[in-house]
């Protein structure tokens, strides 16, 4: 199995990616294990902050101890953003938007890209291009009835709507009737009181919470 496809299955597996950002070092290692701990294997922490590279590239040798996680990087708009990260190891690679140049310079490395993508064009471009994954975004406009379109039409693309989605039973419910491969979760997943004061064993049970939910809803 290559290690697109085992990052697709370690997806599928917990069916929640967490997408994160911080300009602490030490911040974002107590949350990256919080989650690891909490159950899971993929992990996007985002290009967000000035210093991300330099957070990202700690995070990235931290990781090293957790055996069978994956750490990619989000919101990449730029080749040189790409070079930079695929370089400090990322295990992926995720942009808000279709970028050709992204795309063509993922699949030369061979590595994992996921396109954000908002239209049918868009997806059947991404599909084209060679994305495995596509992320519907932003999810919260779009909707679960837009993956159900696409599933209709393209019933082989893996969705992931990120944006938007809420660790409830009514939402993520929406989200898996409609067909999801897996879904992204950021500001609704890290409260941003509960990381300031440190509370991590609370962000552990939340988390740990979300996934056990979403296996729920699965069976």
């Amino acid at each position: 199995m290559n290690q697109h496809n085992t990052i697709l299955q370690a997806m599928t597996d917990t069916g929640m990616i967490p997408v994160f950002n911080h300009k602490d070092i030490e911040v974002s290692k107590s949350v990256l294990k919080s989650a690891y701990e909490a159950g899971v294997r993929v992990f996007e922490f985002t290009n967000r902050e000035e210093n991300a590279f330099e957070v990202f590239k700690a995070l990235k040798i931290y990781s090293e101890q957790f055996e069978g996680l994956y750490l990619g990087i989000g919101t990449i708009f730029t080749v040189s953003d790409a070079q930079r990260f695929n370089f400090a190891g990322a295990d992926f690679i995720v942009s808000p938007a279709l970028i050709p140049e992204v795309a063509h310079f993922c699949n030369m490395k061979g590595m994992l890209w996921v396109p954000g993508c908002a239209t049918v064009s868009e997806v059947f471009q991404a599909k084209s291009y060679g994305a495995k994954l596509v992320k519907a975004f932003p999810g919260n406009l779009l909707g679960a009835g837009f993956i159900k379109a696409i599933k209709s039409i393209m019933p082989d693309v893996k969705m992931m709507p990120t944006g938007g989605v809420e660790p409830t039973e009514e939402n993520l419910s929406e989200w898996f009737a409609s067909g999801v491969h897996c879904v992204g979760m950021g500001s609704q997943l890290f409260d941003k009181k509960i990381i300031e004061s440190g509370q991590y064993e609370i962000l552990q049970e939340k988390i740990n919470a979300t996934i056990a939910l979403i296996k729920t809803i699965r069976s």
